[in-house]
């Protein structure tokens, strides 16, 4: 069974659902917020123009998603399933970010759950590359059980880190999952 980069997924909290063109203008509500941005390589994603460009190579990834908070059915961010390698069984997930206004709660945690179970239905480890300044993001993903395996860089040549998550090693019940703790923001 292939894997699939753009799966519905739902929980009590949240909808996530393959991104689209219309998504463009609620998205972009939320991504202007620049304190979203402020720890990540590319600070100025808030603009419109910056964060357009995002927006398209988000869709012609065909792995991007629209996180949606099912409560409210508004979009709160998206997230995004990369680089897929069936002998290997290893994705990347990243690019994600939601709306501050959840941020510190379960949002984060639900969200990740979600699609490292999607995941691990079809590989062995989960990679996420996170920029080497933003402690945010390095946290939530270490609460998610993430393990730091050295320096790497995104597909510009940036700085990042490289974590990673092995299927034997998630439970979906640790600490950054489990609602006893943890961030929101991006990895």
């Amino acid at each position: 069974m292939p894997f699939e980069l753009q799966p519905v997924l739902t929980d009590d909290l949240l909808t996530v659902r393959p991104l689209r063109p219309a998504d463009f203008d609620e998205l972009f509500t939320v991504a202007a917020d620049p304190l979203l941005w402020e720890q990540h390589p590319q600070p100025d994603r808030c603009r419109e123009e910056v964060f357009r460009a995002f927006f398209s190579d988000a869709l012609a990834s065909g792995g991007a998603l629209a996180v949606v908070d099912t409560r409210e059915s508004r979009l709160i961010g998206s997230s995004r399933y990369h680089g897929y390698d069936a002998d290997r069984r290893e994705v990347e997930i990243g690019w994600t970010f939601l709306a501050r206004s959840h941020w510190g709660g379960f949002y984060n945690k639900s969200l990740k759950q979600l699609m490292l179970d999607h995941a691990f239905q079809f590989v062995d480890t989960v990679v996420f590359l996170v920029g080497t300044d933003n402690r945010r993001s390095r946290r939530a993903v270490e609460k998610l059980g993430g393990v730091l395996t050295g320096p790497a860089q995104d597909r510009a040549g940036e700085p990042h880190v490289r974590y990673r998550i092995e299927v034997g090693n998630w439970s979906g019940e640790r600490a950054g999952v489990d609602g006893s703790s943890g961030v929101g923001g991006l990895s």
